[in-house]
C-alpha cells in the first residue's frame, strides 16, 4: 500500500501546528497573571470613580444646605462647592479612565506576546 506523501505532509503540519498552539503551564501563569492585575486595576478604577461620585455628591448636598439657608454670600458658597463637586467627579473619571487604559494596555501586550509566539 502507498502512502500519498502529500497526506503524510498535510497530516505532520496539522501535528506540529496543534503542537505548537498548546500552552504551556508557565505560559498560562502568566496570562492569567496579567488577566487577573488587569481585572484589578479595572477595580481600583470603579473604586475611585465610587468614591468620587460620592464626595461630590457629599459636597452637593452641602451646597444643596447652603441653599437653603438663603442669601446672597449662601448662594456663592453654593454655587462654589457644586463647581467644586463637578472637578471631584471629573477628576475621579480622568484617573479611573487612566487605570483603565494601562490596564487595556497590559492586556493588548499580553495579546502582542501570544501572537509573536
Amino acid at each position: 500500500m502507498k502512502t500519498k506523501p502529500f497526506a503524510t505532509l498535510i497530516g505532520i503540519s496539522a501535528l506540529a501546528l496543534a503542537f505548537t498552539s498548546c500552552d504551556s503551564k508557565q505560559e498560562q501563569a502568566r496570562e492569567e497573571a496579567v488577566e487577573s492585575k488587569a481585572d484589578a486595576m479595572e477595580a481600583k478604577a470603579d473604586m475611585i470613580r465610587d468614591q468620587a461620585d460620592k464626595t461630590a455628591d457629599a459636597a452637593e448636598d452641602k451646597a444643596d444646605k447652603l441653599r437653603d439657608m438663603g442669601g446672597k454670600a449662601a448662594e456663592q458658597a453654593a454655587d462654589r462647592t457644586d463647581q467644586t463637586a463637578d472637578e471631584i467627579r471629573k477628576a475621579g473619571e480622568k484617573k479611573a479612565d487612566q487605570i483603565e487604559d494601562q490596564a487595556d494596555k497590559l492586556r493588548d501586550q499580553e495579546d502582542e506576546m501570544d501572537d509573536g509566539e
